[in-house]
Parts: structure tokens; sequence; C-alpha cells
């Protein structure tokens, strides 16, 4: 008879995607995880086959919580600019909370692409899902006037996203939002 998974899977993923952000895949022990999860090594590798298969359910997780609710408010915002605004200086604030810890699946691609292509696979869907939201709201603001049609608005998200991963990666170097946020009035005046 099969024993019953006696912790919440959901939360245990939650916690360690906290850890695996904080300190990085190579840095982060099964003993680690089992300690900071208060599950027993066992049950790590049932319920997620090892540490790898624990690393991808925490970069999911990250893109249906915290990635999915950054395009959210991207696309809920009132005006382009002030939209695309917020989501950057938001994700910097996120990014250089924790001395620094960056951006989950940025440092992801840093760390893990050469040895992990559905780590690869993961954050490419997130970069695309960023550019083609990006490009979205910019077309529509184009059409409206509120910013200048120079630029192919696909063009253009693609760049805001090479800027914001730039930025995501010097929060780790420089975890201070005053030195970053005057960067994004910069990349903003892309759409002038």
């Amino acid at each position: 008879m099969a024993r019953t998974r006696e912790f919440d899977t959901e939360a245990a993923v939650s916690r360690a995607m906290e850890l695996f952000w904080t300190r990085g895949y190579e840095a982060t022990s099964v003993r680690d995880l089992t300690g900071h999860l208060g599950i027993g090594q066992g049950s790590l590798y049932a319920a997620f086959g090892d540490k790898d298969g624990l690393y991808r359910a925490a970069l999911e997780h990250y893109r249906t919580t915290l990635a999915a609710a950054a395009l959210r408010s991207l696309e809920e915002g009132a005006d382009a600019r002030s939209a695309i605004r917020t989501m950057l200086v938001e994700r910097v604030r996120i990014a250089v909370g924790e001395d620094g810890r960056g951006c989950l699946a940025v440092n992801a691609a840093c760390e893990r692409l050469p040895q992990d292509t559905a780590i690869r696979r993961t954050v490419r869907d997130m970069q695309d899902a960023s550019r083609d939201a990006l490009a979205e709201v910019l077309r529509v603001a184009a059409e409206r006037g509120e910013i200048a049609k120079r630029h192919e608005p696909s063009t253009l998200a693609a760049f805001l996203v090479t800027f914001l991963n730039g930025l995501l990666v010097s929060s780790k170097i420089t975890p201070d939002i005053g030195a970053l946020e005057p960067l994004v009035e910069i990349a903003l005046a892309t759409l002038d």
C-alpha cells in the first residue's frame, strides 16, 4: 500500500522557489532543501524526482505567480508609458530585495541553461510572453498616438525585455533601487 504524501507540495515548491532564488541552484543542496521544507529526502525524491525536478517546479511556480502578475499589471495599466514604467520599476524593486537576489528566471538563464533544456524552454517562454505582452501594449499605444511610431512594436518590446534582463543582472551587483530606477527613464525615452 502506497503512503500518502504528508506535506503540501504547492507550499513546498513555493518555499523551495524562495530558497533557490536567494541562494541559486548550485549553492542549494538537497540537505538545505529538506531542512528548509521540513521534509525528508525520500519525500523530496518521491514528489519531485530529484533536486532538478524541484528546481524546475520552482521556476514554473515563479512563472505562474510573479512573472504572470507582472504581465497582468502591464495589461491593466492606464497608459502605455506608465504601465511599462511601473512594470520595470516593480521588477527591479523585487530584484534588489533580499540583498540583490535578482530575478529567478534571469538567474536560471545565467546558471542553468547550458545544462538543462527544460529550463531553457521555461525561461524562453517567460521571455516570449513578456515580449508579446509588451508588443501588444506598444502597438495599441502607437495607434493611439501615445508613443512614437519610429520603432516596430515587436522590436521595441524585444529591446525592453533585453534591457530589463540586463537591469535584473545589475540588481545582483548593485542592489540599490536609487541607482537602477533612473535607468528605466532612459529606456522609456525610446518610446518618444
